[in-house]
């Protein structure tokens, strides 16, 4: 099987960059009038798979199955595995961050053998980008991608990702770690998350992988200041096609309208 990095280039180039997000938060059930239990997250899950068959990636955040425990896990793997079937690359947001043993159970939760094994996972870096060689050894040995958090939007982050070391930033220093485990494996499948909204950014020239920009519409991002994130970035929205649901054609009709307007400025 190609590498991440390889089929993530094919996707986009056929079917745009867009990354959609499944975020089902219990406000925006009842919004589309559904129980705010497992239930009501298997239905929306079946809609927003009916509603992103054929895009590029789709990204379902972990933690609103988590709450459900058992049964929102057996709704996530069930959505994980019917987005796979239809071609879709699955982006899982868990971002998980740990070391040793632990580490490498994360790894084989996310990118091994498991239910839940996706195409990609998000992962904190911040016990140190070393930390996550059992993720980065499990992505390149199955094939898989790791989008490592570096620059995110919101406002706490900035107190330690902007923090100067030896002359950096951290967040460049998580860049530059990504950026040179894409140079060792040749793979370009470790991206980083940089948010869409920020003003001061990292240096990305030299990641040679993709860029994860969440914040794109609702959240203030706009769609013409992608280009500064470099050729291979995917602007990520959730709500911003949620809020057409519960009906899955309308979700699918503005998901399609933000993927030709962003395809045309990244």
């Amino acid at each position: 099987m190609a590498g991440f990095g390889v089929r993530l280039a094919e996707a986009v180039a056929a079917r745009g960059p867009l990354c959609l997000g499944i975020d089902p938060h219990p406000e925006l059930l009842t919004a589309w009038g559904l129980t705010a239990d497992a239930d009501g997250l298997a239905a929306f899950s079946a809609i927003c798979v009916e509603a992103y068959a054929g895009f590029a990636v789709v990204k379902p955040q972990v933690a609103f199955f988590e709450a459900y425990g058992a049964a929102g896990y057996a709704v996530l793997e069930r959505t994980i595995a019917e987005l796979r079937a239809t071609g879709v690359l699955v982006l899982a947001d868990a971002k998980r961050g740990d070391i040793g043993t632990t580490m490498a159970a994360y790894a084989a939760a996310w990118l091994g053998d498991s239910p839940l094994a996706s195409d990609a996972v998000t992962a904190s870096p911040y016990l140190g980008f070393e930390s996550l060689r059992p993720l980065l050894d499990t992505a390149a040995e199955r094939g898989r991608g790791v989008f490592v958090l570096a620059a995110t939007s919101n406002p706490e982050g900035a107190g330690v990702q902007r923090a100067s070391i030896a002359g950096r930033t951290v967040a460049q220093s998580v860049v530059d770690a990504a950026g040179a485990e894409n140079s060792a494996t040749g793979t370009g499948s470790i991206g980083v998350v940089v948010g869409a909204t920020l003003s001061e950014l990292p240096d990305l020239s030299a990641l040679d992988g993709p860029v994860l920009a969440p914040g794109l519409g609702a959240q203030g991002g706009r769609a013409e200041d992608l280009g500064r994130l470099g050729a291979r970035v995917l602007p990520a929205v959730s709500r911003e096609v949620l809020k057409a649901g519960p009906d899955a054609a309308a979700v699918r009709a503005a998901a399609e309208r933000i993927r030709d307007q962003v395809a045309y400025l990244v």
